[in-house]
């Protein structure tokens, strides 16, 4: 299958670079482009892609914004936030946002081209330079969410146990590693966690595990 995207960035030469990276992709095809966040959302409603990339900082309405409306919109479209800024608030707005992913723009060809397939699949992903610091920062609220904290009555021991995994940042087959599972068993274990959470990707449950209290930064 096809993965079809959406740029929009306010910047032309940014959308030009994207696009070559993108374009030289077998199984990616850049179907549209936006120079601003208004506009985006507009073309995103439009043409429904797999993937749209958002730039956080353009005129009018910001990519922020932007993701916030195209989520809320039920539209076939997982969005990955594309900036220059890895300050913690920036990624902590988006991801509360709803969005899949996160990416520095200084990140190499290749990470980009592997963020667009991880999010069409399904998948979400953060930045590896900004990963561990965000983690710990990016979701901790002065108190635990009560309604996030009380959902958690309805994992079972071992998918708490995972979900504090995923929280800390560990892949499926460091979690097996740690936990004396299979692979497979782990991913399992994922799936019926966000199932039961209501959660789309594992973003969403690194986000869920620290506001519902169950990880706290710097610990467990």
């Amino acid at each position: 299958m096809t993965i079809r995207v959406v740029l929009v960035d306010d910047q032309a030469m940014v959308r030009t670079g994207l696009r070559m990276v993108l374009a030289a992709e077998g199984d990616i095809e850049v179907v549209g482009e936006a120079a601003d966040g208004a506009a985006g959302v507009r073309v995103v409603t439009e043409l429904r892609p797999d993937v749209v990339l958002l730039d956080v900082r353009m005129p009018g309405t910001d990519g922020l914004e932007a993701a916030r409306q195209i989520l809320a919109a039920e539209l076939p479209t997982r969005a990955i936030v594309l900036t220059t800024f890895d300050e913690d608030e920036y990624v902590a707005a988006a991801l509360r946002a709803g969005v899949s992913g996160f990416l520095l723009k200084v990140a190499p060809p290749e990470d980009l081209v592997g963020a667009v397939r991880t999010v069409a699949a399904g998948q979400g992903l953060l930045d590896p330079a900004v990963t561990l610091r965000v983690i710990e920062r990016y979701a901790a609220a002065p108190a635990a969410d009560p309604a996030r904290a009380a959902a958690l009555a309805g994992l079972t021991e071992r998918e708490t146990d995972v979900l504090s995994l995923v929280a800390a940042g560990h892949s499926n087959a460091e979690i097996a590693a740690r936990l004396y599972l299979g692979e497979a068993t782990v991913k399992t274990h994922v799936s019926r966690i966000l199932l039961k959470l209501g959660l789309r990707d594992r973003v969403q449950a690194v986000a869920f595990a620290y506001e519902s209290g169950l990880v706290t930064p710097g610990g467990r």
